[in-house]
C-alpha cells in the first residue's frame, strides 16, 4: 500500500469518526438544565424540528454565554425572557442572528422554549424565554394566503415548571433602559448545561 493511499483512508477514517462523533453528540443533547437562583429547569430539545435553533442554543450554552445572565423581563402570567443581559443590564455580545424555524409546527404553549426576537424574522440570536400560558397569538400562521411570523418553539420545560411559574411571579418595575417588567431581586440564570436526562 502506498503512502498516499495510506494518508488517504486515515483521513477518510478520521472524517468519517468525526462525522460519527458529532452524530452522538447531537442525539445526547436533547435536554439542558437551566440552572437559576431560584431552582433548576429542565428543558427538553428539538433538534428535528429546530436544527439551527438548538444547535444556537447549545453553541451560546457551552460558551458561557447564559453564565450569570438575568431574566431580564418578567410578565405575569405570559413569559418569562432571558438570556441577553447581565445582572447591571449590560446587553451580552452576540453573533449573528439565525434563520427563522418557527414554521416548524411547535407551538408557544405553556412550558414551550421559544427564541425572542425584533420585527424581523430572523432576528433570533441569543435571547429565549419560556410560555408560563398557551400563546397562540405567537406562532407562526397563514392568513388570507400570507405568512404571519411567530416566534420559534426549540423545546420545551420538562421538569422545573414550578420554578418558572415561580418567576413569573416576581414583583418587577423599571430598570437601566427598560420601562418595565424588570425583577426587582435579579433572578440569576447561572449557567444552562447540555445533559442526559431521563425522568426514570
Amino acid at each position: 500500500m502506498t503512502t498516499i493511499r495510506k494518508f488517504s483512508m486515515m483521513f477518510i477514517a478520521l472524517i468519517l469518526g468525526c462525522l460519527a462523533a458529532n452524530a452522538a453528540q447531537a442525539e445526547g443533547e436533547t435536554h439542558a438544565r437551566i440552572k437559576t437562583s431560584m431552582g433548576d429547569i429542565v428543558v427538553e430539545l428539538y433538534p428535528d424540528k429546530a436544527p439551527a435553533t438548538v444547535e444556537n442554543f447549545l453553541d451560546y450554552a457551552s460558551s458561557g454565554h447564559y453564565d450569570r445572565t438575568i431574566f431580564h423581563r418578567v410578565v405575569r402570567g405570559f413569559v418569562i425572557q432571558g438570556g441577553g443581559y447581565s445582572r447591571f443590564l449590560t446587553e451580552r455580545p452576540t453573533r449573528d442572528p439565525i434563520p427563522y424555524e418557527a414554521d416548524n409546527g411547535l407551538k408557544n404553549e405553556r412550558g414551550a422554549l421559544a427564541m425572542a426576537r425584533s420585527d424581523h424574522r430572523d432576528s433570533a440570536a441569543a435571547q429565549w424565554f419560556i410560555n408560563l400560558r398557551d400563546n397562540p397569538d405567537l406562532d407562526h400562521k397563514m392568513f388570507e394566503g400570507l405568512p404571519v411570523y411567530g416566534y420559534t418553539v426549540f423545546g420545551r420545560v420538562v421538569d422545573g415548571m414550578e420554578v418558572a411559574d415561580a418567576i413569573g411571579m416576581v414583583s418587577t418595575g423599571p430598570a437601566g433602559d427598560f420601562d418595565a417588567e424588570v425583577p426587582v431581586d435579579p433572578i440569576i440564570i447561572e449557567r444552562v448545561d447540555p445533559i442526559d436526562w431521563s425522568q426514570d
